[in-house]
């Protein structure tokens, strides 16, 4: 079981299902020793009465029962007892007992005894008993009660303390269901933050959120933060080199030009060669890093508000030849992919098109769990055996246009993290290059699959 809410509700419930039968045991048991309490009272004073009722009188020494004891005594299983017995082991028993005696235990002088005897019908007695000396008489003095109504309030006390306490029960456990939930309510504060930090409105979370969880919302903050400063001196640094290099290459040009390689044509021509390659190269990572932007990192990317900057940018790359570059995102579109992820894939991709358009340039966006994504140029296009090698990294079909073979193998990269698809295939509508790509993990890239599709 995975859900801490669940796991909660589980352990509380248990706990209160063991909880209310010790409750009702505990309640049962403090109501009988309660009631047993008054009872045993309540023989005491009984035995005092009849204490003071008791005269020894004739040889015998045999005690005479005066008429002012309590008549439940003298009504035959009445359910109240009494019994002497006299030093010499005689018993004399009330008249409730009729011919039956009570089952007197020994108590030494000044001792104080009660137990639970069997009586009449087979009632469960309570017995008092005291070791009594009167006008030089030594005798035990026993008192007993029925405790049959006793037990009969108590089965009622019972039930209804059962019945009380499943209710109780019932309301305790949807009282404790709606404070769980109100409690774990709190948390969609953070759920509904990652969700805005996914889409890109937000940039950390929001640290308002219950005390328990403030450590772990911090921890994430920081790591967001740190991740979000490595980046951007990842890329800082990627246009500072090629800044910083395009300085020393100038100055190789200079001396490719000087009167000294004159003697060595050949040597010249290499050298150049690969001095116009390392500046291409240097040409492309800085474009690379102004389409990229500067956003942070988990900011989703939004195809309705970056797509026209995107284009601007291209337009403004490729102004001398005017092309016509249009788009069109479908209105139910969600933001999808990282942001930085997304604009060099498109970025790529259209600056691809832009290349080998004579034109004209279409990019339209669709779809919802699925990504679909359609670039296409009215370019010369290519065969089905050329559209198999465009993704080879590195691979031109043709060296006139102006570029390295990368582009294009970047583009597949990145929709390899995302666990989607690209297709090179003939436009339709426009003759050139059609380039599809479907990206069904839209949510964040999966750095595990790496594997060619």
């Amino acid at each position: 079981m995975n859900s801490l809410q669940r796991l909660l509700q589980l352990g509380l419930t248990l706990s209160l299902m063991l909880l209310m039968p010790m409750l009702w045991w505990a309640g049962s048991l403090a109501v009988r020793g309660l009631g047993e309490d008054l009872i045993g009272s309540r023989l005491e004073h009984d035995a005092e009465s009849l204490l003071s009722a008791i005269t020894f009188t004739g040889a015998d020494h045999s005690p005479v029962e005066l008429e002012y004891i309590n008549p439940i005594y003298k009504r035959p299983f009445s359910g109240h007892y009494y019994s002497i017995r006299m030093a010499d082991g005689s018993i004399q028993s009330s008249r409730s007992l009729w011919d039956q005696t009570l089952d007197l235990q020994v108590v030494e002088p000044g001792d104080t005894a009660q137990w639970y005897a069997s009586g009449p019908s087979g009632q469960n007695l309570l017995v008092w008993a005291r070791h009594y000396q009167k006008q030089g008489h030594a005798f035990t003095l026993a008192v007993a009660e029925d405790l049959t109504p006793l037990e009969r309030h108590l089965s009622l006390f019972q039930w209804i303390f059962a019945g009380l306490s499943l209710a109780a029960l019932l309301i305790l456990l949807v009282v404790q269901q709606r404070v769980i939930r109100q409690s774990f309510k709190r948390l969609d504060t953070v759920r509904a933050d990652m969700q805005s930090l996914e889409q890109g409105e937000i940039g950390a979370l929001s640290q308002d959120v219950p005390d328990e969880i403030l450590p772990l919302v911090q921890e994430f903050n920081r790591l967001l933060e740190l991740l979000a400063q490595r980046l951007s001196r990842s890329r800082n640094a990627l246009g500072n080199l090629a800044h910083a290099l395009k300085g020393p290459l100038n100055l190789l040009v200079q001396y490719l030009d000087s009167k000294e390689l004159d003697d060595h044509p050949e040597l010249r021509a290499q050298m150049r060669t690969q001095q116009e390659r390392i500046l291409k190269l240097m040409e492309r990572e800085l474009k690379r890093a102004r389409l990229a932007g500067s956003g942070s990192p988990g900011y989703r990317f939004n195809a309705q508000q970056e797509l026209p900057d995107l284009i601007e940018v291209l337009r403004q790359i490729h102004h001398k030849r005017q092309l016509d570059i249009q788009w069109q995102v479908m209105a139910d579109t969600p933001t999808f992919g990282d942001r930085e992820d997304m604009l060099e894939l498109m970025g790529n991709i259209l600056d691809n098109a832009c290349k080998w358009a004579k034109t004209t340039v279409l990019c339209s966006i669709t779809g919802a769990e699925t990504i679909k994504i359609t670039i296409e140029d009215d370019g010369p296009g290519c065969s089905e055996q050329e559209a198999k090698q465009l993704a080879r990294r590195g691979t031109r079909l043709d060296e006139t246009v102006e570029g390295h073979g990368l582009g294009l193998a970047i583009a597949k990269d990145i929709v390899k993290l995302y666990n989607g698809k690209i297709v090179f295939s003939q436009s339709r509508k426009l003759g050139g290059l059609s380039v599809t790509i479907e990206l069904w993990h839209i949510n964040q890239p999966d750095k595990e699959q790496l594997k060619p599709q």
